[in-house]
C-alpha cells in the first residue's frame, strides 16, 4: 500500500496550521578574519509580527540571517525562540525550529511540476507517495491562498512572479513559523508585489506566522511592515515600530548622516527630437535556448534623453544588453549617430558607448585581472596609459586612484583581483570605469542593484548628468519607483517585444504593471 506523503501545513479541514514563533537575537557576534560582520546584535521580533530588516550593502543583514538559518554559526550570542535558548548550527536545525527562508535566487526544480516541488521539498519521502492524499492536502492549502497556483504546471515554463509565489507556498507547506523574505519583490510586478506582501501580512496578522523581510524599498515597509531594525557597519543602530519613525529618520540611520529626501519625479529633458543617438529596428537576439529572447524589437533613444525600459526580470533584458555591447549576435538593424553599429570595440570606442550590465562581473570585468586592470579596460590601447607600444602602469594606477576616490571604491589595494570585492563594490568599479569618460550613448541595466543608499543617489545623479550633456540613455531597471523618479519616457517589455510606451510624467504604476504582466 502506498505510503503518505510527508506533513503539510494544512489542518484536517485544509487550513493553515498556526503559531507565529517570538525570535530574540541577543548580543549576536561574527567574525570573518579581521572583519566582524555582526558586532553585538540584538533584536526582538514578537510573534505574529512583520519586521522589515534594513541596511546598506555590507551592513550585516545576510550574516544575520544566515545565522539564523544554520549557514553560519555565530561566534558569540544567543537566538532565543519562544523564549527558549536554541542551537541552530545547521540549516536542519532552524527546519526543526520552523525557520524557512525565501531567497532572491529560485530553489525549484525546473523540470518538476509544482505539485512534486511542493511534496519532494520536506527532503524525508518515503519509498512510495501517495499523491492522491498529497494533492487533497495540498488543494486545502491552496484554497487558503488569495491567489491561483496551477499544481501541474512545469515550473520551466512559469513566470518570475509566479514561481515568488510558489517559493512561499513551499515554506507554508513545510509548516514554518517564522519566514524570511529576501529581496521579495524584486521579480514581481506592482501589483504581485502588493498581493504577495498583503497576503504574508494577512498571515502574521491572524498569527499564523512570524515574518522578517530584507528589502531597501522604504514603500514596502511602512506599507506592509509593523516593526523595522536598522543595520550599520555590522551593528543594530535602530530599532522601532515602524509607525513611529519617518523615512527620513530611517534613511539617517542606515548611513550615519542626514540624507537628502528624494523629490520624486524629476524635471524632465527639454530636449527636442531631432538628434536620435540610439536606434534599433526589428532587432531579433538569440536566446540561450529555443526561440529568440527578442524576437523584433524597435525603439528611438534621442540625444539628452533617458528612455526606461520597465519589465519583469527574464523578458529579454539581459539579451537585448548584452547584443547592444557586442556580447551576443543579433539580426536587425541597429545605428548610433544614424551609423550602422555592430557592437565592435572599435566602433564602440567611436561612439563613445558605455555600458552597466546585470551582473557586472560576469558581464564587465575579468575577474583574474587586479582593480586597476580592470578600470582601464576602456582606454588600455589609448593615450595616456598607452605610450607607443607600451602600458603604462604608473598612468594606469593613478587612473585607477581616481576611479575609486571619487565612486567609493572599497577594496584590499588596487593589485586586488576583481572575484575578491564584495558584488557592490564590483558595481561601483565598473561604475567608475563607464562614467568617467565622456558618453554619446549609456547603456544601463539595473545599474543600482546592491549599492546602498548614497551610492544609489551618486549614481542617478551621474546619470542625469550624462544625460544632460548631451548623452542617449537607455535605462534598463526592474525598480519601478527608479525609472519614474529618473527617466523621460518608459517603454514596457514583455516576451522581448515593446508592448507599451508613455512619457513618464503621465506614467501610472498600475497601467505600467498592466503591461508587465501581459495584460
Amino acid at each position: 500500500m502506498a505510503q503518505s506523503a510527508p506533513s503539510t501545513p494544512t489542518d484536517p479541514q485544509g487550513g493553515l496550521q498556526q503559531g507565529g514563533l517570538q525570535l530574540e537575537i541577543a548580543g549576536l557576534t561574527k567574525q570573518f578574519g579581521a572583519l566582524r560582520a555582526l558586532d553585538d546584535v540584538s533584536i526582538t521580533v514578537a510573534a505574529g509580527s512583520f519586521h522589515a530588516l534594513l541596511g546598506e550593502n555590507g551592513a550585516g543583514k545576510s550574516t544575520l540571517v544566515k545565522c539564523l538559518v544554520g549557514f553560519y554559526k555565530p561566534d558569540a550570542g544567543q537566538i532565543v525562540i519562544d523564549r527558549r535558548a536554541a542551537s541552530i548550527a545547521t540549516p536542519r536545525d532552524a527546519d526543526a525550529a520552523g525557520i524557512g527562508m525565501v531567497y532572491q535566487h529560485f530553489t525549484l526544480v525546473p523540470s518538476m511540476t509544482v505539485a512534486e516541488n511542493l511534496v519532494v521539498s520536506g527532503g524525508t519521502l518515503p519509498g512510495l507517495i501517495n499523491w492522491r492524499r498529497a494533492r487533497e492536502r495540498l488543494k486545502g492549502l491552496l484554497a487558503t491562498l488569495p491567489f491561483a497556483i496551477d499544481l501541474d504546471a512545469r515550473c520551466a515554463h512559469l513566470s518570475a512572479g509566479e514561481k515568488q509565489k510558489i517559493e512561499i507556498v513551499k515554506q507554508l507547506y513545510l509548516r514554518r513559523r517564522l519566514l524570511i523574505l529576501d529581496e521579495p519583490t524584486s521579480v514581481l510586478t506592482p501589483a504581485e508585489a502588493r498581493q504577495l506582501l498583503g497576503y504574508v501580512r494577512e498571515l502574521t496578522r491572524a498569527g499564523r506566522l512570524t515574518a522578517i523581510m530584507i528589502t531597501h524599498k522604504f514603500s514596502e515597509v511602512t506599507a506592509f511592515a509593523d516593526t523595522v531594525s536598522v543595520l550599520r557597519r555590522g551593528r543594530c543602530v535602530r530599532s522601532g515600530a515602524v509607525a513611529d519613525l519617518s523615512v527620513a529618520e530611517l534613511g539617517e540611520a542606515m548611513v550615519g548622516a542626514p540624507v537628502a529626501a528624494s523629490t520624486g519625479r524629476r524635471p524632465r529633458s527639454a530636449r527636442g527630437r531631432s538628434d536620435l543617438r540610439l536606434s534599433l529596428r526589428n532587432l531579433t537576439v538569440a536566446g540561450d535556448h529555443g526561440p529568440a529572447a527578442v524576437p523584433g524589437l524597435s525603439l528611438d533613444v534621442f540625444a539628452g534623453e533617458i528612455v526606461g525600459i520597465a519589465g519583469v526580470s527574464g523578458n529579454g533584458q539581459k539579451e537585448l544588453v548584452e547584443a547592444l555591447m557586442g556580447q551576443r549576435p543579433y539580426s536587425g538593424s541597429v545605428t548610433v549617430d544614424g551609423e550602422a553599429f555592430g557592437g565592435t570595440r572599435a566602433e564602440i570606442a567611436r561612439h563613445r558607448i558605455y555600458g552597466l550590465p546585470q551582473e557586472p562581473l560576469k558581464n564587465a570585468s575579468v575577474p583574474d585581472l587586479s582593480l586597476a586592470e580592470n578600470m582601464a579596460l576602456r582606454n588600455y590601447d589609448r593615450a595616456p596609459l598607452r605610450r607607443g607600444i607600451f602600458l603604462d602602469r604608473r598612468a594606469m594606477a593613478r587612473q585607477a586612484e581616481s576611479f575609486v576616490a571619487a565612486f567609493r571604491v572599497q577594496a584590499s589595494g588596487l593589485g586586488a583581483r576583481m572575484a575578491t570585492l564584495s558584488g557592490g563594490n564590483v558595481q561601483r568599479a565598473v561604475l567608475a570605469r563607464e562614467l568617467s569618460h565622456p558618453v554619446r550613448v549609456l547603456i544601463a541595466s539595473n545599474p543600482t542593484f546592491g549599492l546602498d543608499f548614497i551610492a544609489c543617489q551618486e549614481t542617478h545623479a551621474r546619470i542625469l548628468a550624462a544625460r544632460n550633456q548631451g548623452a542617449g540613455v537607455l535605462l534598463l531597471s526592474e525598480d519601478l519607483d527608479e525609472l519614474l523618479e529618473l527617466v523621460d519616457r518608459i517603454a514596457v517589455i514583455s516576451g522581448g517585444r515593446i508592448v507599451h510606451t508613455v512619457a513618464a510624467e503621465t506614467a501610472e504604476k498600475a497601467e505600467l504593471g498592466r503591461h508587465m504582466a501581459g495584460g
